[in-house]
C-alpha cells in the first residue's frame, strides 16, 4: 500500500539537525500498529503524555513513542569520487539502513545534501538487500528510468528528497508490480543525473517457460514499465516535451551506461 509522504515532506516531521538533548532511541520505539499517520495525541500534551498513550513524532518530535513502519525497510549508499585507479566496490559505500518514516527524516537532516557532494559522488537508495549493481541477483535482467539535469537546470535537493519520497512512500508502482528496487542521483560536473532501477526491463519471459505468452507477457511488462516511468517523470515535474529515457542494464554494461540506445522514453 502507497504512503502518502507529502506532509513529512512539508512538515519535515519536526526533526532537525538541532535534535533534542537527549535523542529518542529509535531502534526502541514500537512499530505503530495501524501505520497510519494520524492524531494519536489522546490529548497529551506539551511532553507530560501516560505510558499507555500513543504519541507520534507529529505530536511530539522529541517525545513520541511510535514509529510509522515504511512498507520496505530501504538502504542508502553512497559512492565517493575515485582517487586515482580503485575498484567500485572500494567507492561503494554502505550508509544505514531504515523502516520508519521517522528515521528517514532523522537520517536525510543529517547528512551532507547532495547539492554538497563533491563531483562524481553518488547516493543511491535501495530496497534493503539490493545492491546498487548491475551485477547483483535482483538487478541483472533490470534496467532504469533517467533524466539529465544539464546545466544544473532545475536541479536540486528539493528534486532528489522527493524521488526517495516516492520511492519509499511506494507511489512510482502499483501495488502488485514489484519492480522498483531503488533510486539514484549521480553528481557530475555541469550535470545531475536521476535515475528509477527496476526489477526487469521489458523482456518477455524465456521461451519455454510455464504459460508464457510471448508477445502478451512483453507488452504487459512494456506497459508496466511505461506507467512506472510516467510516474517517475512526475516526481521530477517536467513539461511534457522533455523526456526520460529507459535502457536495460545488459545494453548498458555492454555499450556504457551513457552511450546504452534508450528502449523506451515516455
Amino acid at each position: 500500500m502507497a504512503t502518502d509522504l507529502t506532509v513529512a515532506a512539508g512538515a519535515t516531521l519536526g526533526i532537525t539537525s538541532n535534535e533534542p538533548a537527549d535523542p529518542v532511541p529509535l531502534d526502541t520505539i514500537p512499530i505503530s500498529p495501524n501505520g497510519a499517520v494520524t492524531d494519536a495525541t489522546n490529548g497529551a500534551t506539551n511532553g507530560n503524555h501516560d505510558d499507555d498513550k500513543i504519541v507520534t513524532v507529529f505530536d511530539d518530535p522529541a517525545n513520541f513513542n511510535v514509529k510509522h513502519q515504511l512498507q520496505n525497510p530501504w538502504t542508502l549508499w553512497f559512492t565517493k569520487p575515485p582517487s586515482g585507479k580503485q575498484d567500485w566496490n572500494e567507492l561503494l559505500k554502505e550508509v544505514i539502513s531504515f523502516d520508519s518514516v521517522e528515521e528517514f527524516w532523522g537520517i536525510y537532516n543529517n547528512i551532507t545534501p547532495a547539492s554538497e557532494l563533491a563531483q562524481k559522488s553518488d547516493y543511491h537508495l535501495f530496497k534493503k538487500g539490493v545492491r546498487p549493481e548491475w551485477e547483483d541477483l535482483q538487478n541483472k535482467q533490470g534496467g532504469r528510468w533517467a533524466y539529465t539535469f544539464k546545466g544544473g537546470k532545475n536541479a536540486n535537493d528539493d528534486v532528489w528528497l522527493h524521488i526517495m519520497l516516492a520511492a519509499i512512500g511506494e507511489t512510482l508502482e502499483e501495488e502488485n508490480d514489484n519492480e522498483v528496487m531503488g533510486v539514484v542521483v549521480n553528481i557530475r560536473k555541469g550535470f545531475w543525473r536521476v535515475g528509477l532501477w527496476t526489477r526487469s526491463a521489458g523482456q518477455a519471459p524465456k521461451k519455454g517457460a510455464a504459460g508464457a505468452n510471448q508477445d502478451t507477457d512483453k507488452a504487459d511488462s512494456k506497459n508496466r514499465l511505461e506507467r512506472i516511468g510516467k510516474r517517475f517523470k512526475a516526481v521530477l515535474q517536467l513539461p511534457d516535451n522533455e523526456q526520460v529515457e529507459f535502457s536495460g542494464h545488459a545494453d548498458s554494461a555492454h555499450q556504457g551506461s551513457s552511450r546504452a540506445k534508450a528502449k523506451f522514453s515516455v
